[in-house]
């Protein structure tokens, strides 16, 4: 149920995906505390312009049923940032997060939800 969804606007060569999805699901099963068969990670590329400016930048939009938390949240944006920037050469200051704790209800899987 933890989804990390990335929009950058860096090119990740086909041949590094597998490598940088199975880190970032990795990263969010860990520091949310759920299985990782749960997980679901994707990553697209689409323009960014970021600061009133053009250059590498990445948006983050993380869900989960609970686990969210203000520590869980420091902890995934310094990692996230630090994968990021290590994989991809975005700066950490060019990186905007979102978190958003999702009622079970409201999250739908296998043909039901989980509420």
């Amino acid at each position: 149920m933890p989804l990390l969804s990335i929009q950058t606007n860096v090119p990740i060569p086909q041949a590094r995906q597998p490598e940088l999805l199975a880190a970032m699901s990795k990263l969010i099963a860990h520091a949310i505390g759920k299985p990782e068969q749960y997980v679901m990670v994707t990553a697209v590329e689409g323009p960014i312009w970021m600061s009133g400016k053009d250059g590498p930048a990445a948006f983050a939009d993380i869900r989960s049923i609970g686990g969210l938390d203000a520590r869980v949240n420091r902890e995934i944006s310094q990692n996230l940032c630090v994968l990021l920037n290590k994989t991809l050469g975005i700066p950490a200051s060019r990186v905007y997060l979102n978190f958003t704790d999702i009622p079970p209800a409201h999250w739908g899987h296998n043909g039901s939800t989980f509420g």
